[in-house]
């Protein structure tokens, strides 16, 4: 081999290492990408099954048995919030 041919021999070898270490780097950067967009979907997924909490709650609110529950549990099972005066009149604690 002529002179030429071991120059292009060693170029060639010297751009198949630089392409092979950025190959690698380039998969443990992928790698560490993926695991990362794992949690960001796993954390979105919760975030959705909290809405759909949040969303049935709503639902019961605005449907007619929630409301009707909500009513019997804020005025039937209520408790008296005050003292009661000498005159029969209510005194609010707490204000």
């Amino acid at each position: 081999m002529n002179v030429a041919e071991w120059i292009l021999v060693a170029f060639l070898s010297v751009a198949l290492l630089v392409f092979l270490i950025l190959g690698i780097v380039l998969l443990v950067k992928l790698i560490g990408i993926t695991k990362e967009a794992k949690k960001i979907i796993i954390k979105g997924q919760d975030i959705a099954d909290n809405a759909n909490g949040i969303v049935e709650n709503v639902k019961d609110l605005t449907s007619v048995g929630g409301v009707v529950k909500s009513f019997t549990d804020k005025f039937v099972h209520n408790e008296p919030k005050g003292k009661e005066k000498k005159d029969g009149q209510r005194e609010e604690e707490g204000r």
